[in-house]
């Protein structure tokens, strides 16, 4: 049974349609991916999962439990971690970590270890006196994990974690991430604006104007896109040309300087290439699609970090997520 299940859900603000009848499941200790363009409806479903927001009709379930009937549940199984960080910078790494425990009534004979067992996986646990506004931004980001996971959640959002980060930064963070299902015993449901970073989710799915348009594997939805690209330069770009279209039944074609061929697979053909050519090839480079291009292909747009959603509404949302807890 899936851990997450969303069946022809929609949500409408007046007249605009933000989600448009979008269905999907996600895997027990799989890493989903969510992805799309500015305003393609992430952060609403993202909202009506976590319980913000109630959807005009369709559902959504988390465990088994109704996201909407059944919501003090549903926030019990789940954590988050926003795309703003959302710690207090004056507390300390232990006291931030305390703070979220009280909030979700971790027994008090199991608080101690579980704050330092949370530290110790993010490698933080020497620096738990220390006020947060000393750490840097990937430790902030670890400890925010950290403060995500302590109540031993079935799900985990991450809503573009990494953004603002350093590159090394981003990578330390999502090497962490990626064992996070195995290590936890955890399902993560994540967005991000850095296809590459969409390579380590199991499936991924993307929306666009409300409706999602395509799901699947990494390497299923490359595939869409078209096979691989060999780049190669020769001494005789014509004569290549030809000797490849005799001998090896491709279609090559000569653009700026280069040779291009389409192939399913790159790497089987490559070597099959030089032997033909021999002596005449000064370079051969492989090029295979990406999430990337299939983000273009399919929606027309490309996602920057200058065009993110959930600015306003995500401030909404964290206040909206607080009062909730306020009142129990």
């Amino acid at each position: 049974m899936p851990i997450i299940t969303v069946e022809n859900l929609t949500r409408k603000f007046g007249n605009i349609t933000a989600v448009d009848s979008i269905s999907f499941d996600i895997e027990k200790g799989s890493i989903f991916g969510f992805l799309g363009p500015n305003g393609a409806g992430k952060t609403t479903t993202i909202n009506i999962l976590c319980t913000l927001l109630s959807p005009t009709s369709g559902r959504a379930s988390i465990d088994g439990h109704d996201c909407m009937k059944e919501s003090s549940v549903v926030r019990k199984s789940i954590g988050i971690v926003f795309q703003d960080n959302t710690l207090d910078k004056e507390l300390t790494a232990y006291e931030n970590l305390l703070f979220h425990s009280y909030l979700y009534n971790v027994p008090k004979n199991e608080r101690e270890k579980r704050i330092d067992d949370a530290l110790n996986f993010v490698g933080l646990y020497e620096r738990k006196s220390e006020p947060v506004k000393r750490f840097s931004g990937g430790m902030k980001r670890r400890l925010e994990v950290a403060r995500a996971i302590i109540h031993q959640p079935k799900v985990l959002f991450l809503d573009e974690p990494t953004l603002g980060l350093d590159p090394q930064s981003r990578t330390n963070l999502w090497e962490f991430i990626s064992g996070l299902p195995k290590k936890q015993d955890v399902t993560i449901f994540m967005t991000t604006h850095y296809m590459e970073e969409a390579e380590i989710c199991n499936k991924i799915a993307i929306i666009d104007k409300g409706k999602i348009i395509v799901q699947g594997s990494p390497d299923e939805l490359k595939k869409m896109v078209g096979g691989d690209v060999i780049y190669l330069k020769t001494n005789d770009n014509a004569k290549a040309v030809d000797e490849i279209k005799k001998a090896l039944d491709l279609n090559a074609e000569e653009k700026n300087g280069e040779i291009f061929i389409s192939v399913s697979k790159g790497d089987a053909c490559i070597p099959k290439i030089i032997n033909t050519l021999a002596d005449m090839v000064i370079s051969v480079r492989l090029q295979r699609p990406t999430l990337n291009d299939v983000f273009l292909k399919l929606t027309g747009k490309s996602i920057r970090p200058e065009a993110i959603s959930g600015g306003d509404e995500l401030k909404e949302s964290i206040r909206s997520y607080r009062k909730k807890f306020e009142r129990g």
